[in-house]
């Protein structure tokens, strides 16, 4: 069994990307001879607040104990046999943690987000300069190999590093499991995310004004507030152990997305956790959602805000065709895009970066 410490930003159980690409696969990776250690940087009560704005001692304080958690760690590298870094192993600051763990074992690299671009959320905007902007470019060229999200992220790590693997997203299907239920009364259009992109959805806000002139119906927010007025919005705080059960509810789910550089890095995950619960969705055709919803087959494409309207009534209103949707976009998700297809393929990266050679008719 072969030791893998995977340095991450976040606490477990609390930021979607890093449990949808390292947490769900630890326990699957076990069964490929990978014992994972989940080794996050910051404390669950500096994550409580690191969107909201202000707190900035809580913020810092748990900066500080990041780093020391790092200083400590520094004496048990040895131990591992390879190191998994999801993002970043700090949240601030140069690569001097992955650099020494390089000097022990291989390093593989994974994101999901254009991070390389200077995207910061408006709560920490403060703290931007921080973070080297070369940083994640630092991070291809120290690594044994790179894992990415979608093929926009694998163009930007090809750039530093020849051996990529695009490795997307994905889904527990045995947790994001469709349960048997009839039409709503009153269709319910859902949304989920975190506060960093809620955005997105609250500039839907003159499609759904103009969509509620002539459809009733409710809207289902998961994870961050949003204020849409004029229109009945149902919130829930994102909850790991409820949230395939929060999205059931809902008829129709929208991705609405802008198009510039930071969203065609984005991983459709969204979409996934909809389809996954053969829910059809609503996207934006923006990077990877162009590829993993396939017009008119499994969820629809909007561009413009009376494509939003005509694709959204159609679902509400043609019930075969909303489950037929549903149903391929369920199959969708378990052939491509669950974590019992795609993490066994994570196994054979790390197998061959301890091996030193490119994974075996693998990378792409």
């Amino acid at each position: 069994m072969s030791t893998t410490l995977a340095l991450l930003p976040y606490p477990t159980g609390c930021a979607p990307g890093q449990r949808y690409r390292i947490e769900q696969w630890a326990p699957l990776l076990e069964t490929e001879g990978f014992s994972v250690h989940l080794s996050p940087f910051l404390p669950a009560w500096g994550m409580a607040v690191l969107y909201d704005r202000g707190h900035l001692l809580t913020k810092i304080q748990a900066t500080l104990v990041g780093y020391a958690r790092r200083l400590r760690q520094l004496r048990v590298l040895r131990r591992h046999d390879v190191f998994f870094v999801y993002r970043e192993a700090t949240l601030l600051g140069p690569t001097w943690i992955e650099r020494l763990a390089a000097r022990h074992g291989p390093v593989v690299f994974d994101f999901d987000d254009a991070i390389f671009l200077r995207e910061v959320s408006e709560a920490n905007r403060w703290a931007g300069w921080l973070r080297p902007p070369g940083k994640t470019a630092a991070l291809c060229r120290l690594a044994r190999h790179v894992t990415v999200g979608n093929e926009t992220l694998a163009s930007f790590a090809r750039q530093h590093n020849p051996r990529v693997t695009v490795i997307p997203s994905t889904i527990d299907t045995t947790a994001y499991m469709p349960l048997p239920r009839g039409p709503n009364p009153r269709p319910v259009l859902g949304w989920t995310g975190s506060p960093s992109t809620v955005k997105y959805l609250a500039a839907l806000h003159p499609v759904l004004l103009e969509l509620r002139a002539t459809v009733d119906f409710e809207m289902l927010v998961v994870g961050a507030r949003v204020e849409l007025p004029g229109i009945e919005v149902r919130y829930l705080p994102w909850n790991a152990s409820t949230e395939a059960d929060d999205l059931r509810p809902i008829d129709v789910g929208l991705m609405p997305l802008s198009e510039d550089p930071w969203s065609r890095g984005k991983s459709g995950m969204k979409a996934l956790q909809y389809m996954a619960l053969a829910i059809p969705p609503v996207v934006s055709p923006v990077g990877v959602n162009r590829e993993i919803v396939r017009d008119g087959r499994n969820g629809f494409h909007a561009s413009h805000a009376r494509e939003w309207i005509e694709k959204i009534t159609l679902l509400i209103q043609d019930r075969h065709l909303h489950d037929r949707l549903g149903e391929e976009a369920r199959r969708t998700v378990e052939q491509h895009y669950s974590a019992t297809v795609q993490a066994p393929r994570l196994a054979r990266v790390l197998r061959d970066a301890l091996k030193g050679r490119a994974p075996s008719g693998d990378a792409t």
